[in-house]
């Protein structure tokens, strides 16, 4: 796939929606770090209806802290994994209250020391709280890379590398969100939706579906 193309790509996300974001809800730095750490292998809605109780209640590192563990599991008992969970949450708070004044740092390395932190995480808060030009490559944007042709790689590291390599800076802040929502509802695993995909003309992949409901050959 050439510049120009890739570019194209971009140019039909942005139009379609110039101002995308996280569909996790919070209100602050540390909320969304919070709820970043609870949505490894759970789904943004999940994510949401728990963070609802556990915000109206903690949302800051020494509030949950205060409320302590076997609270924090009451409240976050709907989500997958949620006992490793509730121990990152309370070990990353502490180190919030005990390195950073409470903070949410705004630095990978920081970020990355703290429990249940990866880079995945990491690249999410340093995007949407921070504004910087990461991409955390997840199902989608992993799927959406190969499958398109825009940055194609074997792992997910691959593909994070070629897309920070090939995205247009003018896209950089915002290709991490274009990329997982376009996953999310039209590039989708199964049924990928390209008789409505904007992209369609230009994405690279050889079994594209001609109808909505056509399937894949």
């Amino acid at each position: 796939m050439n510049a120009a193309k890739r570019h194209e790509i971009f140019a039909r996300l942005r139009a379609g929606n110039p101002h995308p974001t996280t569909e996790l809800n919070y209100t602050s730095d540390f909320e969304l770090l919070v709820a970043v750490v609870l949505s490894a292998q759970a789904t943004d809605v999940g994510v949401n209806k728990a963070t609802a109780r556990l915000f109206a209640v903690a949302n800051t590192p020494r509030a949950i802290l205060d409320l302590g563990l076997d609270a924090l599991r009451e409240h976050i008992k709907t989500i997958g994994l949620y006992q490793t969970k509730a121990k990152n949450v309370i070990g990353l708070c502490q180190m919030l209250v005990d390195l950073h004044d409470g903070q949410v740092p705004q630095t990978r390395e920081a970020l990355e020391a703290l429990p249940g932190v990866g880079r995945k995480t990491a690249n999410v808060v340093l995007n949407t709280a921070f504004g910087q030009p990461t991409i955390a490559v997840d199902t989608h944007i992993f799927r959406v890379s190969n499958r398109t042709g825009l940055a194609p790689g074997k792992t997910v590291r691959a593909v994070e590398d070629k897309l920070i390599k090939v995205t247009p800076a003018e896209f950089a802040r915002d290709a991490h969100h274009w990329l997982i929502l376009h996953g999310r509802y039209l590039c989708k695993a199964r049924n990928p939706e390209c008789a409505r995909c904007p992209l369609l003309d230009l994405c690279e992949f050889k079994h594209k579906t001609a109808l909505p409901d056509a399937p894949l050959r």
